[in-house]
C-alpha cells in the first residue's frame, strides 16, 4: 500500500511508535522513515531513544529541544487565559500536541517528506490534536496513523516488532499509561479504569503523599508582568527555571494532584489522574491577581472566554481562527496584570493569602468600614431605586 515515500514519525521510544517504523515500511510501502523525538522537559534520557529508532529501522533519528518554546509559547498563554478544561485540568498534556505537530511539519519541510505519522490509537484525544494541527499548518501534508488501523493487540504488536528486531520490554510492564513533560504527568488505564478505585501512591511521581509533606507552612511570592509569571520570592527566573522550581516546591507539599472523570472529544468518558503542581498554582495565582487589576465587566466576560479557550486546546484547535481571535482578546486584558501574589503551601493546599499591584483597582478609602470611609452612602438609595425599577414595574403589573 504505497501511501508515501518519505515520512517523519513522532517518536517516543515506546512499543507502538517503534513498531510503526517497520510497519510503515513493510505494510504501507514507505521508503524512508525519519523519527522525531521532542524534548519537552520530561526528564528522559533521549540518546537511548534516538538509538532505538535507528535500531528499529529509521534512516534518521532527530531530537528537538523544544522545552523553552513549550513553556513560553504554549503554557504561558494558557496561564494568561486561566485555561482549565472542565474547570479542573490545566491541559499539561494537551498543550504539548500542537507544538509536536509544528515540529513534525517543520521537519517534513526540511527533509522533503511527503507525509508525517504518529502512533495514536483511534480512541483518544491526541489523534485529533495531531491531525487537526497538522492540517492547519500544512493542509497538503499526508498524516499516517498506523496504530489506528493495524488492529493488533499489545501482545501482537510486540510480536510484530520482534520479527523486525525490536526487543520486547524486558521488565514487567506497568499497567498504567503515562505521559510526562515539564508541565506535568497524565496517568490512566490499569486499576484506574474503575472510577471508584482510589489511586495507589505508586502512580504519583511529582507530588508527595500528604503524610510525607512538611508540618510547617511555606510561603512563596509569585511575581507577574502583564499576566506572565516572571519571579519567585523576588528572584527573576527564566520560564523553564520558574516552572521547575515551583513544581518542586508545590509537589513537596502535596499540591498538584487531580483525579477526575473527563469528557473526551471522541464521545467517551475517561478517568484520568494528573499531576501539574506549578501549572495549577500559577493559574490560581494569576486569576487572583486579575481580581485585583481587571474591571468587573472584563473579569466576568473573560470567564466565558476562558471556558471556550480551554475547550479549544483540549479539542485540538490551537491553530484555529477562533483561537487566534481569543488570543488577541486575552492579550489585551493582560496589560495591567502586573504584581505579586503570596501563596501559602501546607498539607496539600496552596492557599492565596495576599496580593498586591501598582495597577490595583482596590481602593482602601472606598472599601473600608473605618473612619477613613469616603463612600457616599446617601447615593445608594437612588442607585437602588433605578437598579430595581424594572423588577418593581414587573411585580406591580403581575399583581
Amino acid at each position: 500500500m504505497g501511501r508515501a515515500n518519505k515520512v517523519v514519525l513522532a517518536y517516543s521510544g515506546g512499543v507502538d511508535t517503534s513498531v510503526c517504523i517497520p510497519y510503515l515500511k513493510n505494510e504501507w510501502g514507505v521508503q524512508e522513515v525519519i523519527t522525531l523525538a521532542a524534548d519537552l522537559g520530561q526528564g528522559d534520557e533521549l540518546e537511548p531513544i534516538r538509538e532505538k529508532a535507528l535500531t528499529s529501522g529509521a534512516s534518521q533519528s532527530l531530537i528537538a529541544d523544544a522545552t523553552q518554546s513549550f513553556v513560553k509559547d504554549y503554557a504561558f498563554p494558557a496561564i494568561q487565559a486561566n485555561a482549565l478544561y472542565e474547570n479542573r485540568y490545566p491541559l499539561s498534556t494537551a498543550l504539548a500536541r500542537p507544538l509536536i505537530a509544528k515540529l513534525l511539519v517543520e521537519a517534513a519541510a526540511e527533509y522533503g517528506a511527503d507525509a508525517v505519522a504518529h502512533g495514536c490509537t483511534g480512541k483518544g484525544n491526541d489523534q485529533v490534536r495531531f491531525d487537526v494541527s497538522i492540517a492547519a499548518l500544512n493542509p497538503n501534508l499526508k498524516v499516517l496513523a498506523p496504530a489506528r488501523e493495524w488492529g493488533m493487540s499489545r501482545e501482537e504488536t510486540i510480536a510484530y516488532g520482534e520479527r523486525y528486531g525490536i526487543a520486547s520490554p524486558v521488565k514487567k510492564k506497568s499497567p498504567y499509561s503515562i505521559d510526562r513533560n515539564l508541565l506535568g504527568r497524565s496517568i490512566e488505564a490499569g486499576p484506574l479504569e474503575d472510577p471508584y478505585t482510589e489511586p495507589l501512591e505508586e502512580v504519583y511521581l511529582m507530588t508527595q503523599a500528604i503524610a510525607d509533606t512538611p508540618n510547617e507552612p511555606e510561603y512563596v511570592e509569585i511575581g507577574f508582568h502583564r499576566g506572565l509569571p516572571v519571579s519567585l520570592n523576588g528572584q527573576a527566573l527564566s520560564p523553564i527555571e520558574l516552572i521547575t522550581q515551583l513544581n518542586t516546591i508545590a509537589g513537596n507539599h502535596g499540591v498538584g494532584r487531580i483525579d477526575m472523570v473527563e469528557n473526551r472529544l471522541v464521545g467517551i468518558k475517561s478517568r484520568e489522574i494528573y499531576e501539574a503542581p506549578a501549572l495549577l498554582v500559577l493559574i490560581a495565582a494569576h486569576r487572583d491577581l486579575e481580581s485585583l487589576t481587571l474591571t468587573a465587566d472584563v473579569t466576568h466576560y473573560k470567564r466565558g472566554i476562558e471556558e471556550t479557550y480551554s475547550q479549544m486546546i483540549y479539542n485540538g484547535l490551537w491553530y484555529s481562527p477562533l483561537k487566534g481571535a481569543l488570543d488577541a482578546f486575552v492579550l489585551q486584558t493582560q496589560e495591567r496584570v502586573t504584581g505579586t501574589v503570596r501563596v501559602k503551601f501546607l498539607k496539600g493546599n496552596a492557599t492565596i493569602v495576599g496580593r498586591q499591584s501598582a495597577s490595583s483597582l482596590y481602593t482602601p478609602d472606598l472599601a473600608t468600614y473605618g473612619a477613613d470611609d469616603k463612600f457616599d452612602h446617601k447615593a445608594a438609595e437612588g442607585f437602588i431605586y433605578v437598579w430595581g425599577l424594572p423588577t418593581r414595574v414587573w411585580s406591580q403589573l403581575g399583581k
